[in-house]
């Protein structure tokens, strides 16, 4: 992987550096499932790793100051009944996790700013439509409360959180087990990975695939796929002989890559980190002990390696920092949170420069907190690009907002409209109108428990953020 000539990049001479001791997280015990996804989710608030529990399936949330030992009764977000295989944090929302499980389920999490007593058992929601283990989780980059998951049913199915229906169920585009599934910037496109060593661009709304390639790698380990900031496709794979091999694909025309290369002969699944704004591809072997990283061009042979960071140790999983989490002060263009056995490791890409100014072309606009769109607005074909925000004054991540959840009141469903049975003296318009006027007035007395309930939880919440507040 050799460069002939010197490439002119801003980016040729990124290094990665773990962080110190301190800042490493202690005494997790991550968990030994045999499955291919990071294990771990970060974003500007907290860091969540999925964790060995007994009698089900649980992950731990720090808050990401809280580094050093973790003491090993602090509270979990247990709720599933068999093990956790992938979590994501909700890109609008810091607060607010998905979990998905061996036990078929999907659970939807508010974590508090403040650290809780107790385990977090309660979720928001907990959607259920898959009939096998859900393993792949991933949330629309710009509609509010659409998150996407993919089970071992070959069933992707899109959800919205904020009314806990499935809006969307593809259920006859995979014949095989899913490797992968990632949408494209705007959430209009999805490209999925299966066992079948078929990629897929699917149109999700239309239902349709919208264009397929047989063996983009001849190996039949698993493969995994990324958009890049171009509209193009970055693949990881292995060739028919066990290597294992990156590949790049123009959608509009799967005959032949764009660019494919070759790497090493390891055995571990290639866990692609893609970067929109510098376009730079952190590629992470489970297992490995190294980070590859390239850069994707318009010029051949379009993707360039920029560099290699290694450690002695291999890593279980990864977590990857979206942008605004970064320190933009110190150059950081990407952030890691390598897993071990026991602990999670902070590592730092860094790009060398000497001046204390932003760095406006390190730094373009990102995709911030908020979304582009409603759930209903781009089920009914609305597209739209995520809203930026500037990184010139840092990023503070808003306080605390809660997720509601609106359910569809099965009462509003009327009853279908058939032939009337005959009326008995039961039926009568005095009887129907006392039954009417009882229901009312439980509804009611209802209503006002909720709300006094609801003050009640409000009272204590805030009770318990001033005692936190002025703990700290």
């Amino acid at each position: 992987m050799s460069r002939r000539v010197v490439r002119q990049s801003k980016f040729r001479h990124v290094f990665g550096q773990a962080a110190k001791a301190d800042q490493a997280y202690e005494d997790i015990r991550v968990s030994k499932v045999t499955w291919d996804s990071s294990f771990c989710a970060v974003n500007p608030k907290f860091l969540a790793i999925i964790v060995e529990a007994g009698g089900g399936g649980a992950f731990i949330v720090l808050p990401l100051a809280k580094t050093g030992r973790v003491d090993k009764n602090y509270p979990l977000v247990t709720g599933h009944t068999a093990p956790v295989l992938d979590i994501d944090w909700c890109p609008h929302n810091d607060n607010v996790i998905a979990s998905a499980s061996d036990d078929t389920t999907i659970m939807v999490w508010q974590i508090p700013d403040y650290t809780p007593m107790r385990n977090i058992t309660e979720p928001i929601i907990t959607l259920e439509g898959h009939s096998k283990r859900v393993g792949i989780l991933c949330w629309h980059p710009t509609a509010r409360n659409v998150l996407l998951s993919s089970g071992s049913d070959n069933v992707i199915i899109i959800w919205n959180v904020g009314t806990g229906e499935a809006l969307l169920s593809l259920d006859d585009m995979h014949p095989d087990i899913i490797h992968s599934v990632c949408w494209n910037s705007n959430g209009s496109l999805l490209a999925t990975t299966c066992k079948d060593k078929t990629l897929r661009i699917i149109d999700p709304r239309k239902g349709q695939v919208v264009a397929e390639r047989f063996a983009a790698h001849e190996g039949m380990r698993p493969m995994r796929a990324v958009f890049t900031r171009q509209g193009h496709i970055f693949t990881t794979g292995f060739t028919r002989m066990s290597q294992r091999e990156l590949g790049l694909w123009d959608p509009n025309n799967f005959e032949e890559p764009v660019a494919l290369q070759e790497m090493d002969t390891s055995n571990g699944v290639l866990l692609p980190f893609y970067d929109s704004d510098s376009s730079i591809i952190y590629l992470c072997g489970k297992g490995d002990s190294s980070i590859r990283y390239f850069e994707i061009t318009d010029e051949p042979p379009f993707v360039h390696y920029l560099n290699t960071f290694s450690s002695k140790e291999p890593q279980r999983g990864m977590g990857f920092m979206p942008k605004r989490g970064l320190d933009v002060s110190k150059c950081e263009i990407a952030r890691f949170y390598k897993l071990h056995e026991r602990k999670c490791e902070p590592i730092v890409m860094t790009v060398p420069r000497k001046s204390d100014l932003f760095q406006d072309d390190l730094y373009p606009d990102t995709p911030g907190p908020e979304p582009a769109l409603e759930a209903d607005e781009w089920l009914s074909g609305q597209d739209a690009e995520p809203v930026l925000i500037s990184l010139r004054d840092g990023y503070v991540p808003p306080k605390h907002r809660e997720l509601r959840v609106t359910k569809p009141n099965i009462l509003d469903a009327r009853p279908p409209s058939g032939p009337h049975r005959s009326q008995s003296a039961s039926d009568s318009p005095l009887m129907q109108q006392h039954t009417l006027e009882r229901l009312l007035e439980e509804i009611k007395a209802l209503r006002e428990q909720v709300q006094a309930q609801d003050q009640r939880i409000t009272a204590l919440e805030n009770m318990l953020c001033e005692l936190v507040d002025g703990t700290d």
